[in-house]
């Protein structure tokens, strides 16, 4: 039994470890993660981390775990996590490629495992991080109160997250305690550019750093000067769940957590391009060509994943009323991409640099 209030999932990726830093900093210690077993040395090295500086060392602690099982691989969660009052369910596959039996898996089997948990040890408040892209292709703005509405999936990690949030929403419809958030695309920090997590537009600065910066070759999709890129650095969302959990009345909403002004595919790209000091020429071509050069750019070492080109003609724009409103007064809002596209890309050059050392 442990007599943590805060328990939570997806530690220690990308976002899970930054959100457990933060909630940490609030005095929300300690803090009960659950960590699939083959995962449990590098949680334990992140855990060191975070509590080198901190008087009690046992402010994060491990239960080993697994959301693809039920009761999450833990004989009793029940009395295990009885004084658990808040459940983040962060544990997710994201990645665009995933085939369809892992995203099911993972990404809808997982979440309703952990439901089942959250609604047994009967907690105040249950927070499912989800995506903006639970629109899939959907034509048009896509708001919070959009979420079932025929629409098409890019791939299976958009439609897998589609049918997890329908489970969370269906729950919520009854009575249950949910807060969703659904970030766009998650770059690293706006501060210092960190992130451990190299994909989405880095596929385009991978690109890019391949060639010579007297000229580098990049190609277009058609329909992309119509559509936009969306992305938030990763402070952004950790603060914005940090600030909206605490505030009476978002027990049962959602929270789309994207930029509301964000740039469109051409200066998007131009922006990466003039921080990383390239000279460019487009391309314009077909999406199966596209495709087709980044798997051949693949083989060769080069990270670009052809199923990211989905989201240079992406028809669809997002807004986020309900989080504009939650967080105003607040300090906390979502940078414009050309104000630390800099740190980005430094970060990236730098660790790039690093790893080829």
């Amino acid at each position: 039994m442990t007599d943590s209030r805060v328990l939570l999932t997806g530690f220690p990726g990308f976002l899970g470890s930054a959100l457990v830093e933060r909630l940490l900093e609030r005095g929300d210690g300690p803090i009960a993660c659950i960590v699939e077993p083959r995962y449990r040395d590098r949680a334990q090295r992140r855990v060191d981390e975070l509590t080198a500086n901190v008087d009690e060392d046992d402010s994060i602690r491990l239960f080993e775990g697994d959301i693809t099982e039920t009761r999450l691989g833990i004989d009793d969660p029940g009395e295990t996590f009885e004084h658990v009052e808040e459940l983040y369910h962060l544990a997710a596959v994201y990645d665009l490629a995933v085939d369809a039996e892992l995203a099911d898996q993972v990404n809808v089997q997982g979440t309703r495992h952990v439901l089942d948990v959250a609604e047994a040890i009967d907690v105040d408040q249950f927070h499912y991080v989800s995506t903006c892209y639970v629109s899939g292709r959907y034509d048009g703005v896509f708001t919070e109160e959009h979420l079932q509405e025929g629409q098409e999936f890019n791939n299976h990690y958009e439609e897998s997250k589609y049918r997890a949030e329908v489970a969370v929403q269906e729950r919520m419809e009854g009575g249950f305690p949910g807060t969703i958030y659904r970030p766009s695309i998650v770059v690293g920090d706006s501060e210092t550019g960190e992130t451990d997590k190299y994909d989405g537009p880095y596929y385009l600065l991978s690109l890019l750093l391949a060639q010579p910066k007297w000229g580098s070759l990049l190609f277009t999709v058609l329909g992309s000067e119509n559509a936009e890129l969306n992305v938030v650095p990763r402070d952004f969302v950790v603060d914005a769940i940090a600030e909206i959990r605490t505030q009476n009345g978002s027990v049962g909403e959602v929270y789309q957590l994207c930029d509301p002004a964000p740039l469109p595919v051409p200066a998007f790209i131009d922006t990466i391009a003039a921080t990383a000091g390239h000279r460019t020429v487009m391309l314009p071509t077909t999406k199966p060509v596209a495709r087709t050069v980044s798997g051949l750019l693949q083989r060769y070492g080069i990270n670009v994943e052809p199923a990211a080109l989905d989201y240079f003609d992406h028809p669809t724009r997002y807004a986020c009323p309900n989080t504009r409103r939650a967080l105003s007064g607040t300090g906390v809002e979502a940078p414009p991409f050309e104000s630390y596209a800099d740190r980005l890309v430094e970060f990236a050059m730098t660790d790039a640099a690093g790893q080829r050392r």
